[in-house]
């Protein structure tokens, strides 16, 4: 049952609509309070009297009945008790019945989100710094799916511009083809990072790359070819950290892709009287709007990232017809959305309004910076080696008998990886620490693998014939507190989807596995009389089954032991 818009639909006010009331309504902090709340401050102008004789008023109109046991006014709040056996049996019924679907939805039916995520760079390393986007990108990708949406994941790659020539320029000079193919990713790097080194001293080495890469441009066979040996080593690496992480795409399609598909956009802006000639540079100016120029192309005629952004996202609108496109990039680059989300605006789009930058901060390590160019980067993929090797150790120490260990500390180090950079919210900068993320008393994905293994190690000792409740009881309170969290589960996931933020579902996962953790040392289980017994087992297979849902929605495993 949709508890709050039960509450909403028996409680008419005068101005406010149904759908809104069932919005402002939240769960108190306090659950002594209420089980939820509905704070009246913000229907003080509508009705024009304060919050108190709102909440008032409104307490003495509310239909109490089996399903809301209370509504009392407390400082202008409505506060609402629900009928705790009602609430028990509702929402243990619904985790069985819809199972591995609990908490999915069919909102999204018929609608199509894009999402542009990890877009990584050919030829360039797979560092700690992509990992947000990657693990924030693949979240919305299953949350969207899990609505009903039809989710169309976009890894926009990094594959044009005159690094290629560098990387051309380099590998001529330098390299050869067996140490590439043996080093892959990193064998480019190595020769991406010499080339910088040597252009300090040989200033012509610049001259030398542009001239490669107008040969890419310009169709030259072996700089073609080169160009795509480049690219074929750096996804043939890079699907092995997606692999991993549990990452899929849609469309691979990158920046060279739009490489005819620009003149259009620019052709268009000239029609419609936008662009602007300034220092040679074709740009729409946005001063009227308080940003700066967009650059559409620069004085050789070169274009930049808006003019390719531009094509992308009208080859997408004609492809895929959205209903949102999102856009998971660095909040550095929050001026760039905003004047070519402005641009297409001004050229008529009126889908450009559909448009999203879902921006995030900054992971780094405790170690500090890096910078590509110079070689100080840090590979994801040996950061999450590191994690599953240090997993590893620690589940040795804690359980050296387990079974399929190697699998185990897997799930627990890849989890720790994508936990740690979706538990806080995504538009914080993160400092990735080894030992937080692995800890398992903290706010971890270890601690919630561990509360599920907990739950099926109880289950595994149950008989079947356990598990068959006849009646269900009147939850004591920490059944209750527990069942009133996974209750919330539908509506976390809507609000991870509606805000953009994966964080909601890794801190549901959090609150949800202590109070397992309460009910599991307050409240006998296995030992309890009958009644009480098959209750408490239902309601732990409901919590891991929950559990197991909001993990998958962030791409984190669940081993059944630990």
């Amino acid at each position: 049952m949709d508890y709050k818009r039960y509450i909403a639909e028996r409680l008419p006010v005068d101005g406010v609509s149904v759908n809104e009331i069932a919005e402002t309504i939240a769960v108190p902090p306090d659950s002594d309070m209420g089980d939820y709340a509905l704070p009246c401050f913000r229907f003080a102008k509508v009705l024009r009297r304060s919050p108190a004789l709102i909440a008032e008023e409104l307490a003495q109109r509310f239909p109490v009945d089996g399903v809301i046991e209370s509504a009392v006014a407390v400082n202008g709040y409505l506060n609402f008790k629900v009928n705790k056996k009602g609430l028990a049996e509702e929402t243990l019924s619904r985790i069985g019945r819809e199972g591995e679907r609990y908490g999915s939805s069919s909102v999204g039916a018929g609608k199509t989100i894009c999402i542009d995520y990890s877009s990584v760079n050919i030829a360039k390393p797979f560092h700690i710094g992509h990992l947000s986007t990657t693990v924030i990108g693949g979240a919305l990708y299953r949350i969207f799916n899990f609505l009903g949406y039809r989710t169309v994941g976009i890894n926009h790659l990094g594959d044009y511009g005159t690094q290629f020539g560098k990387l051309i320029s380099a590998y001529t000079r330098w390299g050869n083809r067996e140490l590439v193919e043996r080093g892959g990713i990193r064998a480019l790097n190595e020769l991406y990072v010499r080339f910088h080194r040597e252009a300090e001293s040989d200033p012509a080495l610049e001259d030398e790359a542009r001239a490669y890469f107008k040969k890419i441009e310009e169709g030259d066979p072996e700089c073609l070819k080169l160009f795509e040996w480049f690219k074929e080593l750096t996804l043939k690496d890079v699907n092995k950290i997606y692999d991993l992480l549990g990452i899929r795409f849609d469309s691979y399609a990158g920046e060279s892709f739009y490489q005819d598909k620009m003149q259009p956009v620019v052709d268009e802006l000239r029609e419609k009287g936008l662009l602007q000639e300034s220092r040679g540079a074709q740009i729409v100016d946005l001063d009227e709007y308080g940003m700066p120029p967009c650059i559409i192309l620069k004085s050789d005629g070169s274009s930049l990232y808006a003019t390719r952004d531009m094509a992308a996202a009208i080859y997408r609108k004609k492809t895929y017809d959205f209903d949102k496109c999102l856009y998971v990039v660095a909040y550095q680059q929050n001026l760039h959305f905003k004047q070519f989300f402005k641009v297409l605006e001004l050229m008529g789009k009126d889908w450009a309004k559909d448009l999203v930058h879902v921006a995030y901060g900054m992971v780094s390590l405790e170690d500090g910076a890096m910078a590509t160019r110079k070689g100080n980067v840090v590979f994801l993929e040996d950061v999450i080696n590191k994690c599953v090797e240090k997993a590893y150790r620690v589940i040795d120490e804690k359980n050296p008998d387990l079974r399929k260990k190697d699998e185990v500390a897997q799930k627990v180090g890849v989890g720790a990886v994508i936990f740690g950079a979706l538990y806080n919210n995504k538009i914080k900068d993160v400092t990735f620490s080894y030992d937080k993320v692995l800890n398992f008393d903290g706010e971890t994905s270890v601690y919630v693998q561990y509360a599920c293994a907990r739950a099926a190690s109880v289950l595994a000792r149950a008989d079947a014939a356990d598990l068959s409740l006849r009646e269900t009881p009147v939850p004591c309170p920490q059944e209750f507190e527990l069942i009133k969290a996974i209750a919330e589960f539908p509506d976390v996931v809507s609000a991870a989807a509606e805000k953009y933020e994966p964080s909601y579902v890794a801190r549901f996962c959090v609150d949800v596995a202590q109070k397992f953790n309460k009910f599991y040392f307050d409240c006998k289980i296995l030992q309890a009389e009958e009644d009480a017994r098959a209750f408490r087992l239902s309601l732990t297979a409901a919590t891991l089954r929950t559990l197991k849902n909001a993990l998958a929605l962030l791409g984190i495993g669940v081993p059944e032991e630990m």
